[in-house]
This record gives C-alpha cells, sequence and structure tokens, in this order.
C-alpha cells in the first residue's frame, strides 16, 4: 500500500499522503462495489460535506458523485437502521421523519409518522436507488423531499490529499425535468459524465436540487426510482429497476454457490467467514486473464501485484482460481523495459496500476508503477504453490517465459550489488522510499530509530526468494529441464546459510527487520521476522526462537502480532506501519508458524483475530487497526484511515484455518491430509463444504474435543483420501 497520513510528511511524498479528516469508519460505513465502480455512503445512505473524504460514487479512480443528500422538510432524516446485506449487493436504510415545527413552535408533523426506505446497489458502472416513502398517519400527510446531488470529479489521489494546479471544466446540463447530467473535460483529454434519471420527475430541479412536493394518503406509500450512470447519456441504460436488481443477485448467488463453503456449531464463525467469501467476491475484478482481488476500498481499489498474490496464498487451498487469475494478470503485465520513472525492470511483476486523469497525466506515477521489491519472488512462489496444489502443468507451460523473466530480474536487476540477497531502491524521483509491504517512508529502521539508507534487502523477501527457487525447481523438473532445477535448489541452499549468518540476530532473538545499504543489520524486532517462517529458509531452532519472540506482551497485543514491537524506538501504536496489527501480517505469521508445527500458537493468533471480529462492524476484519494492548472487556481501537474491506485481510480466515488444521491438498494422491491439527476452543465442530481436489469435491466434518482434533469425510467424493497424522513437530 502507499503510505498513510500518520507515516509520512507531506514534503517527503506530497503524491502518497492520505489526509485524515475523519475516520472512514464513522463517517462513511457502507460499503458498495461492484466491477470498477464502488460508493461510500454514511449511515442514513448520504455523501455529505465531501471536501477531502472519501464518501461518493468513484469509478476508474475518479469521483463521480460527490454529494449526494435526502432531506425531509429541509431536514436530515432520522435513522431507523442502516445494513448491507449478506452477499453486499444491497444497502438498505430504514429512515423516518423527525418532529416538523411550524413556524410559530406547534409541531404540524410528529417524528415516526412517515417511514422511508431507500435500497440501493451497484450494476454496470451504474448506482441504482429506490425510495420509498409510506405514511403511517390514519389521515393524509403533506410530504415535502429534497434530493441534492453534485460531482467534483476528483482523482482518488485528490481525495487523499494531493493538491493540483489545474484541473478540467464541469459543465452541468438538464436535458429534461427528470434529469441533470454532470460532464467533466478532463486535462487528459477524455469527457467523463455522470448521468442522474429520476423516473417520476420532480417539482422542480435546478442546482443539483430535486424538489419533490406530495401528498399521502392514509398508509399510502409511493416509490422513486433513482439512477446514477457513470457514463455519457448517449449510453446510460433504462431498463426498470427490478431488471438489474434480479441480475446483481443472481451474479452474487451463483457466486457464493460455487467454491468452498465453511460452516460452523459456532454462528460467529459461520459469519466471519460467509463476510470473508462475499467481500472477497465483492472486491474481485474480471480481467482477461480471470478473476483479480482488488486491493481494497476506498484507496486502494485497483489490481496490486503483492495484495492480489497474498490473497491468492492465503486462499489457495480453498480457491485456486484466485491463483490463476493472479498469475495470468501479472504476466500479461510484467515489465519488458527498463524505465526509472516507474521502477521498471525486465522481468519485474506490478506493484499496481491506475486508470485515473493523474496518472495518465503522470501527475503520480502509479499509472503502472513496478516499485515493489517482494511482487516478483512472490509471483514465482505463487506459480510453484499453486502447481503442487493443482497439478495443472499446462498453466505452468504457459507462464514459464514470465517465470523465467522473474528468475532473471531476481538474480540481476534484483541482486544489484550480486551479494546474494534482494534489495531495493528508488530509481524514479516520485517513487516509493521503501519497497516492501510496509512501504511507509519511516517503516525501515535501526534499533537507534535512524532510518536506514538503500540499497535495503528485507528480511522476509529472501525468505520468498528462497521458497520460489525450491517451489519452482519442481515445475521445471516436470516441464523435463533437470538440469535448471538442480541450479535453482543449489540457488536456494546458498541463499538459506548467507541468510542464517547476515540476517539471525542472537541478540534480539529474532530476525534483524533488514540489511541497509552498507549491509549492517537493522536490529530491530519486527512481523517480519515472522513471515519469514513460511518459506521455510529459517532453521526449527530459530524458527522456535522466533514463535516465542512473537508471541511475548511487546509484539502480540491480544488481537494479534504488532508490526513492531513496543521495545522499538519508533514504536507507535497509532502508526500505520510501527506498531500496529495487520490481520493478513498475522495470517502469514500463523501459516509460518504451521509450517514449523507451532499449530498451538497459529491458534491463539487465530483466537485473537476471531475475538477482533466479533467485535467489528459486520464481522468484517480491516487492513489494520491500532497496537494496543487488549483490555478485558475491550475491543480492538480502530485505525482511522483503514481500507474496509480489503483483500488480503478477508482472505486472512482462510489462512488461519489451513495453519491450524496443516491442511494440504495433494492433487497427485487425490488426497486432503491434516497434520498435527490443531484449533481453538472456540471451534468445536467445522464443516468444509464443496472442495476440490482436481476433479474430485468432497465434503469434510471436523471436530474439536477437549482439544483433540478429528476428520471425516462426508458423503460425497469417495475417490479422495481424507488423512490425519499426528507426531513431533516439523
Amino acid at each position: 500500500m502507499n503510505a498513510h497520513a500518520s507515516d509520512v510528511s507531506k514534503s517527503e511524498t506530497p503524491s502518497f499522503y492520505i489526509q485524515a479528516t475523519a475516520s472512514i469508519q464513522e463517517r462513511w460505513p457502507r460499503t458498495l462495489k461492484q466491477g470498477d465502480t464502488f460508493a461510500l455512503f454514511d449511515q442514513l445512505g448520504d455523501v455529505t460535506d465531501p471536501g477531502l473524504t472519501p464518501g461518493g460514487i468513484f469509478h476508474d479512480d475518479m469521483r463521480y458523485l460527490s454529494e449526494l443528500q435526502l432531506l425531509l422538510f429541509g431536514q436530515r432524516p432520522l435513522l431507523l437502521s442502516s445494513a448491507i446485506d449478506e452477499d453486499n449487493v444491497v444497502l438498505t436504510v430504514d429512515l423516518s421523519n423527525p418532529d416538523i415545527y411550524h413556524k410559530g413552535g406547534r409541531i404540524i408533523l410528529p417524528r415516526e409518522t412517515l417511514h422511508i426506505r431507500r435500497s440501493r446497489f451497484l450494476w454496470h458502472n451504474t448506482c441504482y436507488e429506490r425510495i420509498a416513502v409510506r405514511n403511517f398517519n390514519n389521515q393524509k400527510q403533506q410530504c415535502l423531499m429534497e434530493i441534492r446531488t453534485g460531482s467534483d470529479f476528483a482523482d482518488i489521489f485528490e481525495v487523499r490529499g494531493t493538491q493540483r494546479p489545474k484541473r478540467g471544466t464541469i459543465e452541468t446540463k438538464r436535458p429534461d425535468g427528470g434529469s441533470i447530467h454532470y460532464n467533466y473535460a478532463g486535462l487528459d483529454g477524455k469527457n467523463r459524465s455522470m448521468c442522474i434519471r429520476f423516473d417520476t420527475a420532480p417539482q422542480t430541479l435546478a442546482d443539483g436540487v430535486a424538489s419533490y412536493d406530495f401528498e399521502l394518503a392514509a398508509n399510502e406509500e409511493i416509490s422513486i426510482i433513482m439512477t446514477l450512470y457513470c457514463g455519457s447519456s448517449e449510453s446510460m441504460p433504462h431498463e426498470p429497476y427490478s431488471i438489474p436488481y434480479r441480475a446483481a443477485r443472481r451474479d452474487a448467488r451463483k457466486a457464493h454457490e460455487g467454491g468452498v463453503v465453511i460452516e460452523s456449531s459456532h454462528r460467529l464463525v459461520t459469519e466471519l467467514f460467509k463476510r470473508a467469501k462475499s467481500d472477497l467476491q465483492m472486491l474481485t475484478t474480471m480481467t482477461p486473464q480471470g478473476p483479480y482481488p482488488c486491493a481494497g476500498t476506498p484507496w486502494f481499489s485497483t489490481p496490486f501485484g503483492r495484495d492480489g498474490l497474498i490473497t491468492a496464498l492465503q486462499t489457495l487451498w480453498a480457491s485456486p482460481v484466485f491463483a490463476k487469475g493472479v498469475l495470468g494478470f501479472l504476466a500479461a503485465t510484467q515489465a519488458t523495459q527498463d524505465d526509472p520513472s516507474m521502477d521498471a525492470q525486465p522481468g519485474k511483476i506490478l506493484h499496481e496500476i491506475r486508470h485515473s486523469e493523474m496518472a495518465v497525466l503522470k501527475e503520480v506515477p502509479f499509472g503502472k508503477y513496478y516499485g515493489s521489491a517482494d511482487s516478483t519472488p512472490l509471483f514465482v512462489l505463487l506459480a510453484a504453490y499453486y502447481f503442487e496444489r493443482t497439478g495443472d502443468l499446462d498453466t505452468m507451460r504457459n507462464l514459464w517465459p514470465n517465470i523465467e523473466a522473474a528468475l532473471g530480474w531476481i538474480d540481476n536487476y534484483g541482486d544489484h550489488d550480486r551479494d546474494g540477497f534482494v534489495e531495493y531502491f528508488r530509481e524514479g524521483a516520485d517513487g516509493l522510499v521503501n519497497q516492501g509491504w510496509k512501504d511507509s517512508s519511516d517503516s525501515i529502521m535501526h534499533a537507534d530509530g535512524n532510518l536506514a539508507r538503500g540499497p535495503i534487502a528485507l528480511c522476509e523477501v529472501q525468505g520468498y526468494v528462497y521458497a520460489a527457487k525450491r517451489g519452482i525447481a519442481e515445475v521445471a523438473r516436470r516441464l523435463g529441464d533437470e538440469a535448471r532445477a538442480a541450479r535453482l535448489e543449489e540457488e536456494a541452499e546458498t541463499l538459506r546459510r548467507n541468510f542464517e549468518d547476515k540476517f539471525w540476530s542472537e541478540e534480539l532473538g529474532t530476525y534483524a527487520l533488514a540489511l541497509d545499504g552498507e549491509k549492517k543489520p537493522c536490529l530491530v524486532s519486527s512481523s517480519n521476522a515472522g513471515q519469514v517462517l513460511i518459506s521455510g529458509i529459517a532453521s526449527p531452532e530459530h524458527a522456535k526462537r522466533v514463535a516465542e519472540k512473537l508471541l511475548m506482551p511487546e509484539s502480540f497485543t491480544g488481537w494479534g502480532v504488532r508490526t513492531l514491537s513496543m521495545d522499538a524506538a519508533r514504536y507507535n501504536p497509532i502508526s500505520y506501519h510501527n506498531g500496529s496489527v495487520w490481520p493478513h501480517d498475522n495470517a502469514i505469521i500463523a501459516l509460518g508458524l504451521g509450517r514449523y508445527g507451532f499449530r498451538r500458537e497459529a491458534s491463539l493468533i487465530f483466537r485473537g483475530m476471531f475475538d477482533a471480529a466479533c467485535h467489528l462492524d459486520l464481522m468484517r476484519l480491516p487492513e489494520l487497526f491500532c497496537g494496543f494492548p487488549r483490555r478485558r472487556l475491550g475491543a480492538p481501537t480502530l485505525y482511522p484511515v483503514a481500507c474496509m474491506p480489503q483483500a488480503w485481510a478477508s482472505a486472512a480466515p482462510y489462512a488461519f484455518l489451513e495453519a491450524c488444521l496443516g491442511l494440504h491438498c495433494d492433487y497427485q494422491n487425490r488426497e486432503i491430509h491434516f497434520r498435527n491439527p490443531h484449533l481453538p476452543a472456540f471451534v468445536q465442530e467445522l464443516r468444509i463444504r464443496n472442495l476440490s481436489v482436481g476433479d474430485v469435491t468432497t465434503d469434510i466434518l471436523i471436530r474439536n474435543q477437549d482439544g483433540e482434533v478429528s476428520v471425516m469425510a462426508e458423503g460425497k467424493g469417495a475417490d479422495i483420501a481424507v488423512r490425519l497424522s499426528r507426531g513431533a513437530r516439523a
């Protein structure tokens, strides 16, 4: 992700700064997304006081609608309830009128006389809303209603706080009494439009305000349909509300019916996985290569290389289709030439891609940007793990030129000084200073708090390279290149030895965060060392000590592992990367703990994250939350501008389950293996439905009684063996 407000001064990297004028969760807690369009609303379904705030309807990283407000008799209605359906399709808001007074002080409309239900969804670049108003009085009632609209056509980076010296022009047109069009002539030569149509024409429509004055008989209800289209008037849809509504519902139902379903005897565990699946479906965009989970709303509703790769890794056991789509898209966008302005070199894998006006004009460098040190090894790693999970040799054969190009980048451009480690440094003047997952400008430091100077070699990146080379060696072997496989395995082993020598700190009792440009270790205890474990590069003795360190109070809050230990000089629990808690970070750590057999420790993290989710709206894990110690009867402290939902946070529950169960799908032997499974006590019974190995699908029942876990196949899938093994830690 790009740096957040608390972690970078505006003078250092102004294009990446996210201003925090209010908490997203406080002001705009309702999110809808479909395709390349997303929207944030307050609990009443409104967008008010946009300014430098993320509320509104966005399409292709541009805010098309910046104001939307419903008023009764000039006042905001009373909120009754506000919720998004389980499938993330429809936002339903129930409202009522406040007390309405005559000028003389007499109440002319008692509160809770009128009921207003707003039902809203997105479909194909369009927001559809049905506003139903019902009179519960026993006599007729007049209703004065206004719907205020406006558009600023702000680029997402403007919404984040970047100032522009010049921007395009906005023109407002009213082609008829029931429509209003906002047209923006951009500096990039592109014309953008927000076309709004009211199927029941208002009495007046002026200055973006649709005014209604109607009378309702006792118990009478009327409906107004509003269509808001991100596109030109010539292509605006004209079908009735019911047609796109049914299409959106069908699409969501189809997505939910397919793939793995996880159910538990604990209702909230079932809800956690339902929410995770719904959010991943909502965040996913279809590309020509297949489904791709966009990183998160509002700031990162676009393909990010690292985020897509990690999301696919977390869900690989349950949904390999994500991995195939991510690999295909990133192969298609892989860098083929050296371009310092984009931090690109041949073979390098994408960091992010943007389509907004500022990106097209290169006012920000993220049109197609490659400033990521870990995306390339993660690409090779995911390819290896995808093959291990599916045996899909045809896809590997098609991807092999991209895999070889990525390996070439790792060995050459990635290891510029030829010391055997992959480092990063910013080539472009406007690129990211830090290019690991902790990409805030102050996230890599020495023990005294001084920032490390590059080129910087992160500890977890070396682990990714090690695992990538070991894993992809088997693919090379299956493709008939034994010599290449042997070289890759030899390179991985050399890296393992050098890594242990240079990164392990006996003083810290864990791995150094990084090596700086002078090869001095950054002796700081961080969660990065926990991410090292997923690769298998750590010796068993060192892995044990890392696990112990991570679960000490200095690192473990009770909800999860902090990004930075409390004893670090730059520790700040309300920072973006220097003491906060990230669900995806904890999921990777849990997978690493599970790899070394520390399933009870992985279960402890799962327990903390589940408890955190139980305190959160919709049981939705956010991008991150603050790293304060857990208090008895307390709740996690939210980070003000965290994305919700965020793809790799939504995927985290799948990784926790894999880590705790020691779950491995063996396509070659048609076997699902559970090694030394251990579940937290709150999970007593669990069903995994529709788990596929090859072309065969089965259901699995898992029981947890007093710490003893049993597994068995249910019903279908007789051709799949389910095996449980117990023994010493790996």
